[in-house]
């Protein structure tokens, strides 16, 4: 079982530069395999934008993989994305995670100047132009139904060949499949319910062997709370889940809360469900919370969960 750890990005009353650094120092000291980030550019929670967060972490660290997810693609341009993304890669020397999305009819599509009815052909095309900008080619000509490319240098380029791990999100069947046929990796959403990811983990396995791919990494985000008062773990957990999705119907159900042993064993369903890798996401209410949460994960829970 790999473990990863989110990084905090909410920035309510100014960034504490100090706090983050110890933090992210911390998280790779602890063995992380990965720090996480999010996207959210536009809703209510004032959250620091992913990539040029990661930068900062590529920074403060040395070993600790740096990921997204997800970023909506759909919403991007391919090529700025891929150039943003490429310097990550660069600055923490092949380092970066890149989780990927179209996003869901509920997006504010108008906001971004796009088409609700093309994005997820506009999705499927971007990234397909941003893994032709990544490629070995110095000069890139791609002829899209969005795009016309012809003979433009594109550099540099990832230090990860072809291209930094990319990371689906997706819920419905179609979706998943598309997850096998284009990326690299699948993380299950922190606004999934435990039982939904037991229903995808089939459908990904099963793609996986109709296009032939042994290697493709199964994970989760489970969002939590670590408190000795199992009613209290539960209100800040909720807490926290609502200023993130806001009214979002059913999100009371998604995250484990509890003491240690209740929290190790919402952790063992996960893995039982087929995650080969849990990205842990404290909603600790602050920078010092996250962390605090973060070393009883460690000290008290991880134990717990490897425990037969």
């Amino acid at each position: 079982m790999r473990w990863s750890i989110s990084i905090p990005q909410q920035d309510p009353d100014g960034v504490d530069d100090v706090g983050l650094t110890e933090y992210l120092a911390r998280a790779e000291e602890l063995g992380f395999e990965a720090g996480w980030v999010m996207e959210q550019a536009i809703g209510p929670t004032p959250m620091l934008a992913p990539l040029e967060l990661l930068s900062y972490a590529a920074a403060c660290t040395s070993r600790i993989r740096l990921g997204v997810a997800v970023m909506v693609t759909s919403l991007h341009d391919p090529l700025q994305l891929a150039a943003a993304a490429t310097t990550v890669d660069r600055l923490s020397h092949g380092r970066l995670d890149l989780g990927v999305a179209p996003g869901g009819g509920f997006r504010q599509f108008a906001a971004f100047g796009v088409d609700r009815e093309t994005f997820v052909s506009r999705f499927v095309e971007g990234l397909d132009l941003m893994k032709a900008a990544w490629s070995d080619e110095p000069r890139v000509t791609f002829h899209g139904r969005f795009r016309q490319l012809d003979d433009l240098p594109i550099q540099p380029k990832p230090v990860q060949r072809p291209h930094p791990p990319i990371w689906f999100g997706a819920n419905a069947p179609t979706a998943l499949a598309r997850a096998v046929r284009h990326g690299d990796a699948f993380l299950g959403a922190g606004s999934a319910t435990t039982a939904s990811f037991r229903e995808q983990v089939p459908v990904l396995r099963a793609e996986m062997e109709r296009h032939g791919k042994r290697e493709f990494p199964i994970g989760k985000r489970v969002y939590l709370v670590v408190d000795d008062d199992p009613e209290r773990a539960r209100e800040r957990v909720v807490d926290g889940l609502r200023g993130i999705y806001g009214p979002m119907r059913g999100i009371e159900d998604v995250p484990v809360s509890g003491t240690p042993d209740d929290v190790a064993r919402g952790l063992r369903e996960v893995v039982d469900a087929g995650a080969e890798t849990i990205l842990l996401n404290p909603l600790g209410g602050s920078l010092g919370g996250d962390r605090e949460q973060m070393e009883r994960l460690v000290a008290d829970v991880l134990p717990r969960v490897d425990e037969p």
